[in-house]
């Protein structure tokens, strides 16, 4: 279900900072369009700590609404106090979602076990597949490759969002984890080497840009059309390595905002990047091709 490029869609705003639905519903519509594979409303580049739990659902009941089955949603649902993330989960169930995709707990740094049990009770909580999401630079905390083979044994444990950034851990994840268990980049720029190891796709920042390249990258990765795959690569690396030139996803809302895909409002602790960065962001869209007609 989760194979390809799924989109981590960012959350728009208006100028008073309450949810822009209308413009929201143009994003999904424009992710289908281009083909993307699935989408992932309400991660962290959703900036989802800082919607409270109504606009939370309302994100991701949207999100279904607009997808109307053409793809699946997978709908964030993460945190450090596993009841309330148990919580969160029993309501997205009732909003018809395809699987939830849960960020370690952060700041109380558990142990490995601790994380097992995390998400043992999250997953018994749920009949829904869950993918772990795995981002050590952000939460502080690394699922470790056994951790993941313990998880992989529960029943709907569907597989995992791996942003460690370290290859190896990648490579030993994909040469212990049963073939069922999707190993999922959280990295735009490491897509290719974590598909050729044998992972199943991207969940993808850049795809909120460029949603018919990223899937047409990931497409041609799977099939082991790796030619193709590195033409998309060389072409956007620059767009990949800008969207984090500060905190995600402060480049890539301005990036779009640059396209005329939503307005460049974010909310605090998230901020408009710094004069330097705009003027970088703009000049890689410009080199891409994205000014001018992106948005359609």
């Amino acid at each position: 279900m989760f194979t390809g490029c799924g989109t981590a869609l960012v959350t728009p705003f208006r100028q008073d900072e309450s949810l822009d639905e209308a413009t929201l519903r143009n994003l999904v519509r424009r992710q289908i369009e281009a083909g993307i594979n699935f989408l992932v409303p309400c991660g962290t580049t959703g900036e989802s700590p800082t919607l409270d739990y109504t606009e939370h659902l309302r994100v991701v009941e949207i999100a279904v609404e607009e997808a109307n089955g053409k793809v699946p949603v997978l709908a964030g649902a993460g945190g450090y106090n596993t009841k309330k993330v148990i919580s969160l989960v029993r309501d997205l169930e009732k909003l018809k979602i395809s699987g939830i995709l849960s960020v370690t707990p952060y700041y109380n740094k558990p142990t490995q076990d601790g994380l097992y049990q995390h998400y043992k009770a999250i997953a018994e909580s749920t009949p829904l597949p869950v993918i772990v999401y795995s981002v050590q630079s952000r939460t502080g905390v690394n699922v470790e490759p056994a951790t993941l083979v313990r998880l992989a044994e529960l029943k709907n444990i569907a597989g995992v969002k791996e942003a460690s950034g370290n290859i190896g851990q990648m490579a030993k994840i994909l040469a212990s984890v049963p073939d069922t268990f999707a190993v999922l980049s959280g990295d735009d720029a490491v897509t290719l080497p974590l598909i050729s190891l044998g992972g199943r796709g991207i969940i993808s920042v850049a795809s909120n840009q460029i949603p018919a390249e990223m899937s047409q990258l990931a497409a041609a990765a799977l099939r082991g059309d790796f030619e193709t795959a590195r033409r998309f690569q060389r072409k956007y690396q620059d767009l990949m390595d800008v969207n984090f030139i500060e905190s995600n996803p402060q480049p890539v809302k301005y990036a779009m905002s640059l396209m005329g895909l939503l307005a460049p409002i974010w909310r605090l602790p998230m901020i408009a990047p710094q004069p330097v960065s705009k003027q970088k962001i703009e000049s890689v869209l410009r080199n891409s091709g994205l000014l001018g007609g992106a948005q359609r």
